[in-house]
């Protein structure tokens, strides 16, 4: 290696260092110009586009081993793994008043400390109760904290601080953040002014746009954008499908109004390879004769009600029901897609490794199988599409501007709907690398689809709440300018950030060699205060960005 080559090395190693240190907050908030200018127009920490400091921002988000993504967020200056959730709208961590097993194995809100942003509300009298699908929850006391995500800060965000939970936490995941509607929120119930996280930074007008942005991957580092959205994923804004969210009537006496609880959108067909079909919505009435999906990133399945669930079975040669859950099997070896599609009909493709969940042991000829039949909902949502289903796709949800606007959700697909269907020897690959052989026999009898009682429709009709409708609060503030207009979307002016980063580095020959960096999870300590001792810092999954772009420059230079 020549002497230029050892001056840029030596420069390299520099920069990457004192990058690294730039980098502990684990977060950014960085302008698209980035993949022109280099590294050092990042260094700023300023984006072009911003109008406000926190306009927006990205985070790196991480699967954890049970399914769930997660970031990192900080609450009062202490860092935690917080897993996204689009089908609730509280965030809440296990604190140290919580001191069962489920909460002792994870990093703790340390209630010792006295963090100066923290906020009691009500002397911590003011108690709230969470309870999810699967029969789980938690519950505890709510208080305000400063708590500030991919660069976005918030001050005095209520939050649940948890005493007692059931909920089992992997990964050193020490909560949830939700990132529903207000009405969906359990905290904004027992507390004056307590509007969920995304919420309130909709209606303080604290991001660009109020917009979330999420691109989710099934090994590597995907990327949570507030108030932008990534376009190292999204290449064509324009290929980007849009469908409103739907309104619900109110719930009992929650309230006389009409509005929106779910993020939920009509689903217009589904197809195994080409046979298509029209889903059999379970209440046509309410919904228009519309069937509703569910899009939750909390979920890690899919789920269809059994009408329409055993009609898309029919179309896999020797497929069965398998177990009273509505679990389905399939030969391994089927050769089909699935798809989905929704509002304008544009066809979302799942690939036999999105569906598939893997061989049972018993029967390694037969596949246990996204999606599962479920039993009738009386909140009227039929499919429950998650993560399976959102790793094919970039998505963009739109909180709605108050009086202007509804709120809607983008879908940008991430698989090619034209391509070949994945051979068998790539599933099989998929498998054996992700060990994904399932520990169960499956029965040698035919199961029948099982009996059941539609439940009364749960929601107040009286009060209709009417597709597309404008409402007149609980959305973002009125002083944003709409672009998402039902009439007209105007997504190519929406605010842009990048999760990935071209870096150009010229060799001794003149070359310019290039490559492509993406952010990753820093290692940071996880619930420890600063100034706290014993902080022993815990990594996340993956490489930091900065050694990434020291392994890249110094490979680089040894190229001379």
């Amino acid at each position: 290696m020549n002497y230029l080559a050892t001056a840029v090395l030596f420069l390299v190693l520099n920069f990457a260092l004192q990058f690294k240190e730039a980098l502990a907050a684990s977060t950014y908030n960085l302008s698209t110009t980035f993949l022109q200018d280099g590294p050092a127009s990042a260094l700023t920490g300023q984006a072009s586009n911003s109008t406000a400091l926190n306009a927006f921002g990205i985070s790196p988000v991480s699967i954890a081993s049970d399914g769930t993504y997660y970031v990192v967020l900080q609450a009062g200056q202490i860092s935690f793994r917080a897993a996204l959730d689009t089908g609730s709208a509280d965030f809440w961590l296990t604190s140290t008043e919580c001191t069962n097993s489920t909460c002792m194995s994870v990093p703790r809100y340390p209630l010792t400390y006295a963090s100066p942003t923290f906020v009691s509300i009500n002397n911590n009298q003011t108690t709230f109760t969470v309870d999810y699908a699967d029969g789980t929850g938690a519950s505890g006391f709510v208080a305000r904290e400063t708590v500030k995500v991919a660069n976005v800060t918030v001050a005095n965000q209520a939050f649940g601080v948890v005493t007692d939970s059931n909920i089992t936490l992997v990964n050193e995941v020490s909560g949830i953040l939700g990132l529903g509607f207000s009405r969906l929120s359990e905290i904004s119930a027992s507390a004056v002014n307590a509007t969920p996280f995304f919420s309130t930074l909709a209606q303080q007008g604290i991001l660009d746009y109020p917009i979330f942005g999420l691109s989710l991957t099934r090994n590597a580092t995907g990327t949570f954008a507030l108030g932008a959205v990534d376009v190292s994923v999204v290449q064509n804004i324009s290929q980007v499908v849009w469908n409103d969210v739907v309104p619900f009537s109110p719930f009992g006496t929650q309230t006389n109004t009409s509005g929106y609880l779910y993020w939920a959108i009509r689903m217009s067909g589904f197809a195994v390879n080409d046979t298509q079909y029209i889903p059999q919505p379970t209440y046509p009435g309410p919904s228009d004769n519309s069937s509703i999906a569910l899009l939750d990133i909390g979920t890690p399945g899919l789920y269809g009600p059994y009408q329409d669930v055993t009609r898309l079975y029919s179309s896999f040669p020797s497929s069965r029901l398998v177990d009273e859950s509505g679990q389905w099997a399939i030969p391994c070896d089927s050769s089909a897609t699935m798809s989905f599609s929704f509002g304008d009909g544009t066809m979302f493709v799942l690939e036999p490794t999105d569906y598939i969940i893997g061989p049972a042991e018993g029967n390694p000829d037969l596949c246990l199988s996204w999606p599962k039949a479920a039993l009738p909902s009386a909140d009227g949502i039929d499919w429950l599409l998650g993560t399976p289903f959102l790793r094919t796709v970039y998505s963009i949800w739109s909180y709605g501007i108050d009086y202007q606007e509804p709120p809607m959700i983008g879908l940008y697909p991430c698989n090619n709907a034209s391509a070949p269907v994945q051979p068998f020897s790539v599933v099989e690959s998929a498998f054996a690398s992700e060990s994904a052989t399932i520990a169960t026999t499956l029965p040698n009898f035919i199961l029948s689809t099982p009996t059941y009682t539609t439940p009364s429709y749960a929601y107040n009709t009286s009060v209709p709440a009417v597709y597309g409708e404008i409402v007149q609060s609980e959305l973002a503030t009125s002083t944003y300018s709409p672009l998402m207009g039902t009439l007209a979307v105007n997504a190519t002016a929406l605010p842009q950030v990048t999760g990935a980063y071209t870096l150009f580095v010229t060799n001794s020959n003149g070359a310019v060699v290039t490559s492509t960096s993406h952010i990753s999870q820093p290692s940071v300590a996880l619930g420890v205060p600063p100034g706290w001792s014993n902080a022993a810092s815990r990594s996340v999954p993956g490489v930091g960005l900065a050694i990434s772009m020291l392994i890249t420059l110094a490979i680089s230079t040894w190229i001379i």
